[in-house]
């Protein structure tokens, strides 16, 4: 027999936010168009309303992949927002998730009640629908934040990847320059890295050498107190 609470209760709602280095290395964000009222035709997070039957993971996972296409994503829980009047339509709580994929591995259609999917520069973002810019604003503090002390960078790239390509990576989320020589000394230095052997295939200059990310070795010695820090 179901419970009948005494109180009115907000909806629950989940969005997701998905950054994406492109083939420029130029960090984007994925936006979906809405096809419904409220904000109809305006541009928003992925997200929904949470199911009864499913947990708030549970329920950001689907809606990213039935707005968007994206799926198979690791995704990190980021905040919990609650204006009063963040939306039109009734008292509704959001939990907030974000997640960093490679965009290039992910095919991105939109459907359900999404118009439009797309990838957007996070310095070009449209006047976004309920108080999503405030949620992205928030979310590109935490990315800008976590980078520098825990490796999560990785997920932005493909699985092998330069040293020159991984500087300018922590380049574009800082929105600073690093000095080369310091990068590649630290990076170096955590013996974090794989040499594949190979090098780049079909570049105008000099090839590079391809690397990738130990992340067995990481967690090994994060075990023991292990500090990332760029």
């Amino acid at each position: 027999m179901s419970h009948t609470y005494e109180y009115p209760r907000p909806a629950l709602t989940v969005d997701c936010i998905v950054f994406g280095l492109d083939m420029q290395q130029e960090l984007k964000v994925m936006l979906i168009q809405r096809d419904i009222p409220p904000f109809q035709g305006k541009w928003a997070i992925p997200g929904g309303f949470v199911r009864m039957d499913e947990t708030l993971e549970e329920a950001a996972l689907r809606e990213l992949q039935e707005e968007t296409g994206i799926h198979d994503v690791f995704l990190e829980q980021l905040y919990t927002f609650g204006n009063l009047d963040r939306d039109p339509r009734d008292r509704t709580v959001t939990v907030a998730y974000y997640a960093l994929i490679d965009l290039c591995e992910q095919q991105i259609k939109a459907a359900t009640d999404a118009r439009d999917a797309n990838w957007f520069p996070i310095d070009r973002i449209p006047p976004l629908a309920f108080d999503h810019n405030e949620i992205l604003r928030i979310a590109i503090a935490r990315l800008r934040g976590k980078i520098r002390y825990e490796p999560i960078g990785f997920e932005l790239l493909p699985t092998q990847f330069t040293l020159s390509q991984l500087q300018k990576l922590y380049e574009t989320v800082l929105a600073r320059s690093l000095d080369k020589r310091n990068f590649r000394k630290k990076i170096l230095n955590m013996d974090l890295l794989i040499d594949t052997g190979e090098i780049e295939q079909g570049v105008p200059h000099r090839a590079a050498k391809l690397y990738q990310f130990d992340e067995d070795k990481y967690l090994q010695l994060k075990q023991n107190g292990f500090n990332f820090e760029i």
